[in-house]
């Protein structure tokens, strides 16, 4: 489905989105891929080109093809199979409301966001503007504050100004038009002179005249900063200048000709074979594994926002359209609902979300590839909404039978609507599905996160997860020894430098927008001590992701008899309650934790205690 808005940080925004039945809106076309549940029809989005760079959220690319009506240059043989439109045809259709939202929808505000978005304009009644309407630049995540700021637009001119170059038209020969989209388009470019000169381009071109609010505004200086500060990954499209003059912004950027994933995608009929879609995976786990180390979250994953650099069929991907990503600080909670509504998490729904939305939209995205269907659908976006929610992915029917359990593994531990439980990109990248001794890992953001919460943590617990890693297999140490590995011990140990020395490693100038660099401060009992493997394994593991595992009962069995042979203790309900922080009117959570016979943890406590106890709360983006 098309774009879902939400107002900056806070807003719940989703729409019904298919078109009426009745024929009053337009509706995609069929897809050619075998029915599994539920096709996979392309994903409605505005008029573009086949393959580029974005425009706006969706556009691309392609030199040499006309923007209407084919993608594909005059008697050029399109990839897709007989019978199958090309992007165009696949475009973003008006929406209309036959009847009231009901209640639980998350959708409900559509209307409000949306106008508010718009500069304070009502959309036409029972319509909801098109893919774009939310802002010139690229979604809902901008870093702008709604509620004073909204009421003060009105008052104020809008400042349009963004110190880019002004010099465009004296750096670049701009070519032909090869994708439109609601708020800007794209043109293929050739570089007159300096470090790229006779290079061919893409340009994305953002009018003025559409930025209607400041946070459309925003949205675009979000987008070129985001941009700027993500460098040095083989499978991040290319960024090269922006400027700007008095009625467009302009965003230079490399020109990918081979085509969206999907494209690809459709043109095999739906499903890759595993060896196929391994490639694919891995490309896409490498590059979300970097962007979540330098604190950004894309927020937008899924196959058209990935780029073939060739028609080649062994060609690398590229991910493109930054459009509603953001940076997220160390332990913050976004909260504005934005994305697409098939590959959305479920906690995005819930107004509550982090990095692991990017990793259940890779399990969206996995699934496809695997069985050419989508695992949530439903005729429209509210009704998506409450399949992701509530339903779960069918591994039933076919082709799932003849998929191996390693396949179906992975996709289920991407899948959990749990997003504690879900794995990293770069655990991903050590799973038995997908594992090569001769791929580098990268450094994960997790550990940094989970030793935190280790230094923090207090004795009896540290002995709790000390125990609870002596469970594990040497299979699942496999990813906290690449890590340890990455950390460059010496003499078997690290310290503060070793995590100061990590980080400052993979360092890009977007880490330190999003103030990832601030770990090192939570860390800093490390200055003054050591840690060995075997403290690091109790300090870098996730009980919620261990306990996704098959073979959890048997961990935690085994755990709790390292635990009662040398950590379990006398302790109250009174003490317990305050290992885990609980105000006295909780103390009655706790009580059957205890044994009645030796006042110790049971194995009951003992598996609650890992997980600590959380009392509803949230730390969100306020503004």
């Amino acid at each position: 489905m098309g774009q879902c808005y939400g107002k900056a940080r806070g807003a719940s925004s989703r729409a019904d989105h298919d078109a009426d039945p009745s024929g009053a809106g337009s509706v995609a076309p069929p897809s050619p891929l075998p029915a599994n549940g539920a096709p996979l029809p392309a994903t409605p989005r505005r008029h573009k080109s086949g393959s580029t760079t974005p425009v706006h959220h969706h556009q691309a690319a392609t030199p040499g093809a006309a923007a209407w009506p084919s993608p594909y240059p005059a008697g050029g043989a399109s990839p897709l199979p007989a019978g199958v439109s090309p992007s165009p045809a696949r475009s973003t259709p008006r929406r209309f409301f036959k009847r009231p939202f009901p209640p639980p929808s998350p959708a409900k505000h559509i209307k409000a966001t949306l106008a508010k978005r718009l500069g304070g304009g009502k959309p036409k009644e029972g319509t909801i503007p098109e893919e774009g309407g939310a802002g010139a630049g690229a979604g809902a995540g901008a870093g702008a504050a709604v509620g004073a700021a909204d009421s003060a637009e009105a008052d104020r001119p809008l400042d349009k100004t963004f110190g880019f170059a002004k010099n465009f038209g004296a750096k670049y020969d701009l070519g032909k038009e090869v994708g439109r989209g609601h708020f800007g388009h794209t043109c293929s470019a050739v570089v007159k002179k300096g470090e790229h000169k006779g290079h061919t381009v893409a340009v994305k071109i953002i009018s003025k005249a559409k930025m209607t609010t400041a946070i459309s505004i925003e949205d675009v200086r979000r987008e070129v900063k985001i941009l700027k500060a993500l460098s040095g990954h083989d499978n991040l499209v290319r960024f090269y200048d922006a400027c700007e003059d008095a009625l467009n912004v302009y965003i230079v950027m490399e020109l990918c000709e081979g085509g969206e994933l999907l494209d690809r995608i459709l043109a095999r009929g739906g499903r890759y074979t595993e060896e196929d879609a391994k490639a694919i995976i891995v490309q896409i786990l490498s590059v979300v594994a970097f962007c979540h180390l330098q604190g950004v979250v894309h927020r937008d994953l899924k196959p058209e926002n990935f780029l073939f650099t060739t028609r080649d069929e062994s060609a690398p991907m590229k991910l493109i359209d930054f459009g509603l990503s953001d940076f997220i600080r160390p332990d913050e909670r976004l909260n504005d609902i934005v994305g697409s509504a098939y590959y959305v998490a479920p906690e995005v729904l819930h107004r509550s979300y982090s990095m692991e939305a990017d990793i259940w939209s890779i399990g969206v995205i996995t699934y496809i590839l695997l069985c050419g269907s989508r695992p949530f659908w439903a005729r429209t976006e509210s009704g998506i909404f409450r399949s992701v929610l509530r339903a779960d992915p069918n591994f039933d029917d076919s082709p799932w039978p003849s998929v191996s359990a390693e396949a179906k593994d992975f996709v289920k531990r991407f899948l959990n609507k749990d997003y504690r439980k879900r794995m990293t990109a770069v655990q991903a990248l050590t799973h038995p599905w997908l594992r090569d001794e001769q791929r580098q890992i990268p450094l994960d953001i997790l550990i940094f996160r989970l030793v935190k919460q280790y230094l923090r943590a207090t004795p009896l617990k540290r002995l709790a997860l000390k125990a609870l890693s002596k469970a594990l297999s040497e299979d699942e140490l496999l990813y906290l020894r690449l890590q340890f590995k990455l950390l460059e011990p010496r003499d078997g140990f690290v310290s503060l430098d070793n995590f100061r020395a990590a980080l400052t490693r993979y360092s890009t100038d977007a880490m330190r927008e999003s103030r990832v660099l601030e770990f090192q401060h939570a860390l800093e009992p490390l200055a003054y001590r050591k840690m060995d493997f075997e403290e690091f394994c109790a300090a870098a593991i996730s009980p919620y992701q261990l306990e996704a595992l098959e073979r959890w009962e048997e961990i935690a069995g085994t755990a709790f008899q390292h635990f009662e042979q040398e950590g379990n203790r006398v302790i109250s309900v009174e003490e317990l309650a305050q290992e885990l922080n609980l105000a006295p009117t909780h103390y009655s959570i706790v009580q059957d934790w205890i044994r009645k016979s030796d006042g110790k943890l049971n194995f009951l406590g003992f598996t609650k205690f890992l997980h600590g106890v959380t009392i509803r709360g949230s730390n969100t983006r306020r503004h």
